[in-house]
């Protein structure tokens, strides 16, 4: 493999989600660290183009670039097209190492392939099936055999999957969390918050994101119950303000939470759904002093930006969870896991005061 490649191309697919995105950012910002100065160009086959996005993880800041490959099919000219795609991507980039991180796809190991052969580009990919690593350039071991190796519980964790593929070129992720900074237009949103939404200076913000609203998600959405309790108790116990946050299809439950708490006194009660552009919803998630949401993409972005964050399942994930300090993942079906979710609460907000949050620029 090469020393220290300047260029280096990243092959995934999968969901185009902002988590399923953004979850690789571990594994990119490895990438940098072993090799300073390297430029790394995102390739994706989508199963759903023309999420929003897109446009989002193209403006991140250990990305040169982003592409996405129109929706597959498994047809002959299809799959022309799409070695054509990835081709034209490792000539355009210029890159020097493919790295496919799919765990066991015939597709991308045959578009690894094929790209090798017209380009001469070396190539990286798990062998997780007999005889795959023979495909490529230099293969990293199974998944099964890298959790042996590493004394990590199956299944792995998804941002943990990204290290599979880099056990190849001999880096290893040592628990590094993901990463997101703000873009220019998360950065104004943020310094207008307050004032935009009649939140006093020195008020704590909580925000709160129980979404979920997409097809086949709602599975994932807090108990309405257990989440008018906690608000009540942030703004009784903690004098909190509440923002809601959401897309704009995703008003209409909070405008149904907000109204089952209709004359209740205390700080202000904000529905923020669809107020925001996505690549401004850093901006609003950072100028919170904690972050609350169910397993869905704010809960990423939050985690990524190191904002004090608690995640809402309601059944066990392991999958999805982040273990990182300023992190609290809980398990609560009903309303009565409060009491668990107000220790989780707690404890962040002891090693994390309200106003004192430190988080990447």
């Amino acid at each position: 493999m090469p020393a220290a490649p300047k260029t280096i191309l990243l092959l995934k697919g999968h969901s185009a989600g902002i988590g399923d995105l953004l979850r690789g950012s571990a594994a990119w910002a490895a990438l940098h660290d072993q090799y300073p100065g390297v430029h790394l160009h995102l390739a994706f086959v989508s199963q759903e183009p023309g999420y929003a996005s897109e446009e989002f993880i193209r403006r991140h800041h250990l990305l040169q670039s982003f592409h996405v490959y129109p929706k597959w099919r498994n047809t002959w000219t299809n799959w022309r097209k799409a070695v054509e795609w990835i081709s034209g991507l490792v000539r355009e980039t210029g890159s020097e190492l493919l790295i496919d991180f799919d765990t066991h796809g015939l597709r991308s190991t045959a578009l690894c392939v094929a790209a090798g052969l017209r380009t001469g580009i070396r190539t990286a990919g798990i062998a997780d099936w007999p005889g795959r690593g023979l495909f490529y350039s230099q293969a990293a071991p199974s998944r099964v055999r890298y959790a042996t190796a590493n004394g990590i519980p199956l299944p792995l964790e998804y941002s943990e999957l990204d290290f599979v593929a880099l056990a190849a070129l001999g880096i290893r992720r040592g628990n590094r969390p993901i990463e997101l900074r703000e873009t220019q237009e998360a950065i104004h949103f943020r310094e207008g918050f307050r004032e935009r939404f009649g939140i006093p200076v020195r008020t704590p913000i909580v925000g709160i994101n129980i979404g979920c609203g997409t097809a086949g998600a709602d599975r994932r959405r807090p108990d309405t119950d257990l989440v008018c309790r906690l608000i009540g108790w942030l703004q009784d116990v903690h004098g909190c303000a509440v923002v809601l946050t959401g897309a704009p299809f995703e008003s209409e439950i909070n405008q149904l939470l907000l109204g089952r708490l209709s004359g209740r006194p205390g700080p202000p009660r904000v529905d923020a759904a669809g107020t925001t552009r996505l690549l401004e919803l850093p901006g609003l998630i950072r100028a919170c002093d904690l972050f609350i949401s169910s397993d869905s993409g704010p809960y990423h972005i939050s985690v990524g930006l190191r904002v004090p964050t608690v995640a809402l399942f309601n059944f066990e994930h392991p999958l999805a969870v982040h273990r990182h300090p300023w992190v609290r993942c809980v398990v609560c079906p009903g309303p009565e896991a409060l009491p668990e979710v107000q220790s989780a609460v707690q404890d962040l907000r002891d090693s994390h005061p309200w106003g004192k949050t430190t988080t990447p620029s």
